[in-house]
C-alpha cells in the first residue's frame, strides 16, 4: 500500500491535466491564457513565462507587481540555469539611518522597506538570453489587460479587501496613490467588477519599448526617485541604474532517486533542500502515515530554524551553502528527530525562505518562475502616474548589526520566494512551486514528498490538505486535514491548530514531463483561481 491511500483517502478535487506541445500553469486563468497564446504564436517556454508573469502584475496585483522581485530556474538544451532578480537595499539604507528616524526594527510598510525591484530586469534578462519572440510582443497582452480591465474574481477580491484594510490605517500622504490606483471608488473592487489601470499599461509599454531600461534609467526611474525623495524614502535613481540581475547555478540534494533544485541564497530554497536531505537519511517510515508526517514536520522545523539563523546574501553567509548541505551535518540533524515534537534550535555546521508559474514547450524547454511584492501589494506605496506598486522586501532586514540579515547598503536580504525544479539523471522532470511567504519552503517539502514518496500525481499532490509549522511545537493545519492524523500528531507533542482560511497555506503549480514520451502532466492550485492549460 502506498502512503497516498493513507494520507489522502478521498478522491482528488480535480483530475491531473495532460498535454503534448506545451503547458502553462499559474494562479489566474487569464494569465495562463496569455502564456498559452504565446506558445501558440511560436514562442518558447521562456517567452510564455515572461508574458504570463507580466499579465499577473495586472490580474493578480494583490500578490505581485512591476515593483517586485523575481527568481527563475530555466531548463534549456539539457541544462539548468538560475536567475536571481532580487534587489538590494538602497545605498542610503543603513542601520544608523533607520534608527535616526526612530525605528528599532524595520518598518513593514511605507517607503523605508522598499528595495530595488528586480522583476522588470528579470523579464528582460530571460528574453535576451533565451527568448524567441520580440520582447515587446510578450508584454502586449498584459498592456491590453491593463487598458481594458479584467473582472475581479472572489479570491482576488478577498486579498484586495485585506490590503485595503491594512493600508487604511496609514494617514500619510505617501499612501494616497495606492488608493487612487487600486481603490478608485473608495473601496476594494468587488467580485465581477471591472478594474483597469491605464497608468499600469503606460508603464508596461515603456518597459516593453526599452527592454526595461525605462524602469532603471529612464522616465520610470525618475518618477520613483522623485516620489521617494518627496516622502522620505531612501531609494534613488542611482540605485536603480546600478542594478543587474544575477545568473546563478542552482543547488540541489538527492531525494528518492531524483535531484531537487533550488536557487541558492539569498533565496530560502536551502531550507527545502535541508529538510529533504534529513528525510532521505530518515528513510521511509514503514508506510505509517503518522510517523511519516511527524518526520516531515520535524525535518522542516529543523531546516527552518537553520535558515532563519544563517540564510542571507550568498557572499555574506557563514556557514556556507556547502556546509549547510553537508551530508554528515544533515545526518546529525536528522538524528535529533525522535518520537516527540521538538522545540527546534538551529545548528552550527561550522562544527564538522507571491505568484508562481510553470511553463513548458514542445521543444523540451521548461521554466519555474516566481515573482512577488512580498506581503500582498507590498509596501502600500504606488508611484503616482505609473501604477507601480513597490515591494517591501526590506522588511526582512534586521537592525541588529550582529544578525545575519543586518541591514547594509547594497545588500540583499533573506528572500521567501523560491522556484523549484526536479531532474532525474540528465533528464528534466519539471518545475514546481508553492507561493505564500514563509509557507513556501514547507509547501515545497509537502508537494515533493507527496509526488516522489507517496506517488501522487501533480494535481493530487496540490490537493492534499496542508500543514504549516509556525513556531516551537505549533503546527497549523487546514480545516479538511484528517482529524485522526491531527489527534495522532497531538499525542506526539505537536500543538495542532485548525485554520479555516486556506489561502494561508500557499498556492502552487506543477508541470512534469514523461522522459519517454514527452507527454506533459500538470496540476494547479485548488485554493485560488488556478489554471493549467495544455497544448
Amino acid at each position: 500500500m502506498h502512503n497516498d491511500a493513507l494520507f489522502y483517502p478521498s478522491a482528488s478535487r480535480r483530475m491531473t491535466t495532460y498535454g503534448k506541445r506545451g503547458m502553462v500553469a499559474t494562479s489566474q486563468p487569464l494569465a495562463a491564457q496569455v502564456g498559452a497564446t504565446i506558445l501558440q504564436q511560436g514562442g518558447n517556454a521562456i517567452d510564455a513565462a515572461i508574458a504570463t508573469a507580466a499579465a499577473l502584475t495586472v490580474v493578480e496585483p494583490t500578490s505581485n507587481g512591476i515593483g517586485g522581485d523575481a527568481f527563475a530556474i530555466v531548463w534549456v538544451d539539457g541544462k539548468l540555469h538560475g536567475l536571481n532578480a532580487s534587489g538590494p537595499a538602497p545605498q542610503a539604507a543603513t542601520i544608523d539611518a533607520l534608527k535616526a528616524l526612530g525605528h528599532d526594527v524595520m518598518p513593514n510598510h511605507g517607503l523605508l522597506p522598499v528595495t530595488v525591484p528586480g522583476t522588470p530586469a528579470a523579464w528582460a534578462a530571460l528574453s535576451e538570453r533565451f527568448g524567441k519572440l520580440p520582447f515587446a510582443d510578450l508584454l502586449a497582452p498584459a498592456i491590453a489587460l491593463a487598458e481594458e480591465g479584467f473582472a475581479v474574481t472572489p479570491i482576488i477580491h478577498q486579498m484586495w479587501q485585506e490590503a485595503f484594510n491594512t493600508y487604511a490605517v496609514y494617514p500619510d500622504a505617501a499612501f494616497k496613490p495606492w488608493f487612487d490606483t487600486f481603490a478608485p471608488k473608495g473601496r476594494a473592487p468587488r467580485p465581477g467588477e471591472l478594474w483597469a489601470s491605464p497608468d499600469h499599461a503606460r508603464s508596461l509599454t515603456a518597459i516593453a519599448n526599452t527592454h526595461a531600461k525605462a524602469f532603471y534609467e529612464g522616465e520610470l526611474a525618475d518618477a520613483i526617485d522623485a516620489f521617494s525623495r518627496e516622502h522620505g524614502g531612501l531609494l534613488r535613481k542611482e540605485d536603480l541604474a546600478a542594478y543587474q540581475p544575477e545568473w546563478v547555478d542552482p543547488i540541489s540534494v538527492r531525494y528518492q532517486g531524483h535531484d531537487i533544485w533550488e536557487i541558492p541564497p539569498n533565496g530560502s530554497g536551502l531550507i527545502v533542500l535541508q529538510a529533504l536531505g534529513m528525510l532521505e537519511h530518515l528513510g521511509a517510515a514503514a508506510h505509517d502515515p503518522v510517523e511519516t508526517l511527524h518526520h516531515r514536520i520535524e525535518a522542516t522545523k529543523l531546516a527552518y530554524v537553520d535558515g532563519f539563523k544563517h540564510i542571507t546574501e550568498g557572499e555574506a553567509m557563514q556557514p556556507s551553502v556547502a556546509q549547510m548541505l553537508d551530508d554528515g551535518y544533515l545526518k546529525a540533524r536528522a538524528a535529533l528527530i525522535n518520537e516527540q515534537a521538538l522545540d527546534p534550535q538551529h545548528g552550527n555546521p561550522l562544527q564538522g525562505g507571491t505568484v508562481y508559474l510553470a511553463t513548458a514547450d514542445g521543444e523540451g524547454n521548461m521554466v519555474s518562475f516566481i515573482q512577488s511584492n512580498f506581503k500582498g501589494f507590498g509596501s502600500g506605496i504606488v508611484v503616482p502616474g505609473t501604477g507601480i506598486s513597490l515591494q517591501n522586501r526590506g522588511w526582512s532586514f534586521s537592525l541588529d548589526p550582529e544578525h545575519a540579515n543586518a541591514l547594509a547598503p547594497g545588500k540583499r536580504t533573506y528572500h521567501t520566494i523560491i522556484p523549484g525544479f526536479i531532474t532525474k539523471g540528465d533528464q528534466a522532470v519539471g518545475p514546481f512551486g508553492v507561493m505564500g511567504g514563509y509557507m513556501q519552503p514547507q509547501g515545497h517539502v509537502q508537494v515533493v514528498t507527496a509526488m516522489l514518496e507517496d506517488h501522487l500525481n501533480p494535481q493530487a499532490a496540490l490537493d492534499m490538505p496542508r500543514w504549516k509549522w509556525t513556531s516551537g511545537k505549533t503546527v497549523e493545519v487546514e480545516a479538511d486535514f484528517p482529524n485522526h492524523l491531527a489527534l495522532a500528531l497531538a499525542r506526539r507533542g505537536h500543538h495542532i491548530v485548525k485554520v479555516a482560511d486556506s489561502l494561508s497555506f500557499g498556492r502552487g503549480q506543477i508541470i512534469l514531463r514523461n522522459p519517454d514520451t514527452g507527454v506533459l502532466q500538470g496540476g494547479t492550485e485548488p485554493r485560488t483561481d488556478g489554471a493549467v492549460l495544455p497544448l
